[in-house]
């Protein structure tokens, strides 16, 4: 080989070496999401087209992509053109039959389907506004929704008209719900199209109120979230340039619309790479790789635990080969939030997806972190950087130090200022806001001063600065990467130490027998602190002393001595402690805590000795009683 060969090869290796040692690679995605969601924030103030209804009448009205599918749903396909129609008759519909005007908000209640995407777009064409209901809600939660949004048109699925009950609807008057059945369908067919002049729809404001959409509420009522068009156009930015989705790609969720994951980085995202969106109705372990193998879906959308609940799901075979399904499929990327350690290479191997894409985000948060892995070094977390991209982040937001007593940032005793941890050490995710202006970044709760109010920190490093409380504890690597480490609330002091929810899930999780591990610290008589409990759903029913004894010998060699939960609760099946969008449900667990009375048909165990040993009404009042000390 020639010398000039030779340094050309070496030249090459020296620049992989170079690309991977300093995460170019990962600082060109950050460039490319930062960049073009900026040049299209711009273009889109400099044009009046802030709204995103104009890309999808920029694509029904293009040749190469009107007659492309836009939507794929239960069998039926919409192309670009035939949704545009269909949005603006919906759109005229709600403007001359329902009386909706400019800037009005239009609570939707409604399940995945193509009905949605339609009706949320026909109320974008006339210059309204949705409010994105949580279709499960029912009750109290469900009227303040509606209350808080201030809209005065529902439109609701017939498929959860059930839970808008007389109760319910006595607490919102003035509502004017409408239950999108098939003769409202057909009212809506029979409407000639009319395509607004622009000025209906005129945004001059990038922070302007897109979409209102729903905190999950588990510790408390829902409060909803301002979403801006700023928001969207980075949002799905971030789903379309970190996927590298393509016009040819397929992108699959079955994730709630309601919720800004499907929506603002699902469907959103689809529409700026004029790509299609297959929808399922609902996540379901028997559904989901049928759908996906179906519409031939190339990138798949997963939140919290769907992962796992996919993993421990037995394989569907082919009735007429015995084929094992589990990799006949498209997808070449997952992207999501909330896929465990303890899961994320077990799901890889088992259906053969080459990259896994975790996005870190919240609703109203201001800050987003992301992370492309196609191998184990990134396994597990929720941000991974350039040397370039972690300075620019870095410089943006901040991990500081919390108060093991009052769980809120650490504040110097002389100075009054926070401390920023180091490398390696955890602490609360916070992101820097403008001062003067904080609006700009964060629009906050809608009609909620006081809980907008309590998202933002002042004076944390020097006077008059501005902070957003993420609420999430999150810490560095040396290496570029970020790992969630637990949720503020979620993390419970024992015997003097802090214990991390996340890392003894996780730690569980890694018993073979383990399905699901949902963690929690409960409040014991006569006892200080909280201790661990962990909701336990097995891979079998046999709860057998030998496998109590596996369990516990695990906990220990792979868990400090303090964070070895001391309490199990064993339920049926995976997926009964999680919300809407698949997170773990924690609070009504503490408050149930241990006592055999609040729990149900779920067992309890409790660790004595070396296993976990039955835990009853008899146990029950002996630590009620101060008779134990654990």
């Amino acid at each position: 080989m020639s010398s000039l060969a030779l340094g050309a090869a070496a030249a090459v290796l020296g620049s992989k070496y170079l690309s991977a040692r300093l995460g170019l690679e990962h600082d060109l995605i950050f460039a490319k999401i930062i960049g073009r969601s900026l040049v299209n924030i711009a273009l889109a103030v400099r044009a009046g087209k802030l709204n995103f209804f104009y890309m999808l009448e920029d694509h029904a009205r293009a040749k190469s992509t009107a007659n492309k599918p836009f939507i794929l749903f239960e069998d039926q396909s919409y192309t670009y053109a035939e949704t545009y129609d269909i949005v603006l008759r919906y759109g005229t519909w709600l403007k001359n039959r329902k009386g909706v005007s400019k800037g009005d908000i239009v609570a939707l209640d409604y399940q995945n389907s193509a009905m949605f995407v339609f009706l949320w777009f026909g109320i974008w064409s006339i210059g309204a506004r949705p409010a994105f209901i949580n279709y499960q809600l029912q009750g109290d939660a469900l009227a303040h929704c509606m209350r808080e949004s201030t809209a005065k048109l529902a439109l609701v699925d017939p498929l959860v008209e059930g839970n808008l009950t007389s109760e319910v609807r006595e607490k919102i008057p003035g509502v004017d719900f409408v239950t999108v059945t098939r003769d409202v369908e057909a009212e809506v067919e029979s409407v000639e199209a009319v395509r607004y002049p622009d000025e209906l729809r005129k945004e001059d404001n990038y922070v302007g109120t897109a979409i209102l959409i729903y905190t999950s509420g588990t510790t408390g009522l829902p409060k909803a979230a301002i979403i801006s068009w700023a928001k969207l156009f980075i949002g799905s930015g971030l789903a379309a340039v970190g996927t590298g989705m393509r016009k040819d790609d397929v992108f699959y969720t079955c994730m709630p619309l309601y919720h800004s994951s499907a929506s603002c980085l699902g469907a959103c995202g689809v529409l700026t790479r004029a790509a299609t969106l297959a929808i399922g109705r609902k996540f379901s372990t028997k559904t989901f790789w049928k759908e996906v193998r179906a519409t031939k879906s190339t990138i798949i959308q997963y939140v919290g635990e769907t992962c796992r609940y996919l993993t421990v799901a037995p394989p569907e075979i082919d009735p007429v080969t015995g084929e094992n399904l589990d990799k006949k499929h498209c997808v070449r990327v997952a992207v999501g939030n909330g896929l465990r350690p303890d899961v994320w290479d077990k799901f890889k191997e088992r259906f053969g997806i080459e990259t896994i894409y975790e996005i870190y985000a919240a609703t109203e948060g201001t800050q987003g972190l992301w992370n492309v892995a196609r191998n184990s070094f990134g396994k597990g977390a929720v941000g991974r950087f350039g040397v370039f991209s972690k300075a620019f982040i870095k410089g943006n937001s901040a991990i500081v130090e919390l108060d093991d007593e009052t769980q809120m940032p650490w504040r110097d005793p002389e100075t009054g200022f926070c401390r920023r941890v180091k490398d390696g050490e955890p602490g609360e995710f916070l992101a820097k806001l403008p001062a003067d202006d904080i609006g700009k970044k964060f629009q906050g709760y809608f009609g909620n001063k006081n809980a907008t109010s309590s998202k933002i920190m002042r004076d944390v490093f020097k006077k008059g600065d501005a902070w957003f409380r993420s609420g999430d504890v999150l810490r560095w690597d040396n290496e570029g990467r970020v790992f969630f480490s637990d949720r503020i609330g979620d993390t419970f002091r024992w015997k003097s130490e802090n214990v991390s929810t996340e890392e003894v899930a996780h730690a569980l999780g890694l018993h073979p027998a383990v399905q699901e591990a949902n963690v929690y610290g409960v409040q014991l008589p006569n006892h200080d602190g909280r201790a661990g409990c962990a909701a336990i759903a097995f891979d079998t029913p046999n709860l057998t002393p030998e496998l109590m004894e596996s369990l516990a010998t695990h906990a220990r060699a792979t868990l400090p001595r303090y964070a070895v939960p001391l309490f199990l609760r064993v339920v049926k099946e995976v997926g009964l402690q999680t919300t809407g969008t698949m997170k773990h449900q924690k609070h009504f667990l503490r408050q149930q805590s241990v006592n055999p009375k609040n729990v149900g048909e779920d067992r309890l165990f409790w660790l004595n000795g070396s296993r976990y040993e039955p835990f009853g009404e008899r146990e029950w009042t002996q630590l009620d009683g101060g008779r134990v000390k654990l």
